[in-house]
């Protein structure tokens, strides 16, 4: 099974109207990997979790994205303790 597969196969679960696709799923893989490297592990759900709710209120998935894996590089770049 693909993380694509398995991404719809968890929508259609929560009755979710919205089917990713491959560049969703990167999308949110990248944001992960960002927020794991640059963060601590567990920042990676969470930051992932953080964004559906951003979606979901009306925030753009491309924008906030970004605006998060910059948020976490600049946490690794200096403000990590």
């Amino acid at each position: 099974m693909t993380l694509v597969e398995w991404a719809r196969l968890v929508g259609a679960e929560l009755g979710l109207p919205e089917e990713l696709d491959r560049g969703d799923v990167d999308l949110i893989l990248d944001l992960a990997r960002d927020a794991a490297h640059s963060v601590a592990r567990p920042a990676a759900p969470l930051t992932a979790y953080l964004l559906g709710i951003a979606v979901g209120r009306g925030a753009d998935p491309q924008e906030a994205a970004r605006a998060l894996s910059r948020l976490a590089q600049t946490f690794s770049e200096g403000t990590k303790e």
